[in-house]
Order: C-alpha cells, then structure tokens, then sequence
C-alpha cells in the first residue's frame, strides 16, 4: 500500500460498509452461486481486522434490507464499537409520522449514532419513485430531523434524483457509489451529464464506493474506473467527495485494502488537503460525525 501522505496517515473513515447476520436479516439478494464470496455473515468481528490493515479508523454501517427491526440492531452494535461512528438506518418514508419513526430510533440504544437514511431506490421499478410526494414528504422529514439522506440509484434514476435534489435544497443527500456508472464500457450514456446536474446542486456530495463491482463480470482493472473517478472529482470537487469500501460487497471483486490501495492510486495527483478531504473530512462533515 502507498504511504498516503498526511491524510491517509491521520487515518481513514469508511463512509460506507454493511453488517448481516442472515439468521435475523436475510439478504435474499445474495445469489449462493454467483455471488458465493459474501454468501456468509458479517459482524464487527470480521470488519476490524480489514479495516485496521486498511487504515481506518471510524467507519459508517449502512443499512442492506428494507425491514424495521434492521436499523436497531445496527444502532446498538454500534453502541458496543467505537470504530463504528455513524449508521445510515431505514425507514418506511411513505408512512404516517416518519418524524416520530425517526424520534423513536435516536431514543433506542445507539440512537446518537443514526446519522442518515437510505432506501433501496435501485430496486424500485418505477425510474420516478423520488417523484412520489409521499416519498418526498418522508425524504423532507428526515431532513427536517438534521439527517442526510443516500441516493441509492441506478442511472436511469438520475434525473428523478437531480429533480429530488433541486426540490429540497434544506436536506443534505448523499449520492451512493457515484450512481452506479455503468463501467468497463467506451459510451457511459448520459451517466456524466446526469453526474454533473446533480453535483451542480450544492447539497448533494457522493461516495467512491461501489465501483469494482460495477464492471461486467468483475474483471476490472484501474483503467476502467479512472473516467468515473476523474468525472466526480471534476463535477463534485474533493471537498464533496467521501471514500467507502462498500464491504463486504465489494469482496465480488476485491478486498478491502486493495480497494483503498487503488483509489488512493487514482487520487495521487490531489493535494494533502484534497486526500484529507476524500479519506475522512467529507464524511465527517456531511455524516456529523465525532472525531475518534
């Protein structure tokens, strides 16, 4: 691994991992044969070792299953792990009184942790799902309640996204794994342009997280994910850019600490300031996190 400079040695925040006991949260996403590498449980048990080889320091879980029961129990694992800083939990955002929903998790045990809320945008098959005004009334109530939201999209969920955005300028979005740019292709579509819409609206900042698997069939190399890189440090700034390793979906493709050994390949043209911004002060800032 690359010494990193200032940043990298100030240590690292993972904005961006998930935690699964199958038993109690099925993940019936997870394809045994296909995606063998994560068919298995993961606990803080198995993140602390990766991340401390990594170099990081604080990380932030985020959520993996639309269920109720989830955020909780994430929230209380956190209470026992101070690595884990921050939890971006699930709501319902069509019910009644998501305000309430969202008092009522910050009073469970960990609730000072909870710092966003993500739902499974991808997985919505109508591309203008963010339109709904009863999603965006929760989206608003969780702004309201000092939380970020993540944008989990694919790209043809873009522009609903960039309308969402442009709609609520109070709340603080936070866009997951760049959009998921479909790459390892010579045309990305009307991913760039899609990209620099949103990150022209100032509350938005974005994850490089996500992108090793974005490949088709997982043999990537760093040339397929240098356009994506460059276009968000271009469109977004590093001062609006957080690191995530997505593990252990990321164990598709690769491990954890190569993923933090390429990134910081394609970053080695920033400044001190710039990495620093990147490996930690970004998610610190948007997350509203306390410093380790």
């Amino acid at each position: 691994m690359t010494a990193g400079g200032a940043a990298r040695r100030a240590g690292i925040i993972d904005a961006h991992h998930h935690l699964w006991v199958r038993a109690r949260h099925p993940q019936p996403w997870i394809d045994p044969h296909t995606m063998a590498a994560i068919d298995d449980d993961f606990t803080p048990v198995e993140l602390a070792p990766a991340a401390r080889v990594a170099g990081v320091t604080q990380t932030v879980v985020v959520q993996s299953v639309a269920v109720r029961s989830e955020t909780p129990e994430l929230l209380g694992v956190a209470a026992d792990d101070p690595l884990i800083a921050g939890v971006v939990g699930w709501v319902d955002l069509t019910a009644d009184e998501v305000g309430r929903r969202l008092d009522r998790l910050r009073a469970a045990r960990g609730g000072e942790r909870l710092v966003g809320i993500r739902h499974l945008v991808q997985s919505e098959p109508d591309p203008t799902y963010l339109d709904r005004p009863d999603v965006r009334r929760g989206i608003a109530a969780v702004g309201a309640a000092g939380l970020a939201f993540d944008l989990l999209v694919r790209p043809r969920q873009l522009p609903a996204a960039i309308r969402l955005v442009r709609d609520l300028p109070e709340v603080r979005f936070v866009l997951d794994h760049l959009g998921k740019p479909p790459l390892g292709r010579a045309d990305l579509g009307d991913w760039p342009s899609d990209l620099r819409a949103l990150a022209a609206e100032p509350n938005t900042t974005a994850k490089l997280s996500g992108l090793v698997t974005e490949v088709d069939g997982g043999f990537w190399t760093t040339a397929d994910l240098r356009p994506a890189v460059e276009h968000a440090l271009d469109v977004f700034g590093p001062d609006r850019l957080m690191f995530g390793s997505d593990w252990p979906v990321c164990l598709l493709a690769t491990s954890y600490v190569r993923w933090v050994t390429v990134l910081d390949g394609l970053l080695g043209s920033l400044s001190d300031h710039e990495r620093a911004a990147i490996w930690r002060q970004t998610a610190g800032r948007v997350y509203r996190l306390t410093a380790s």
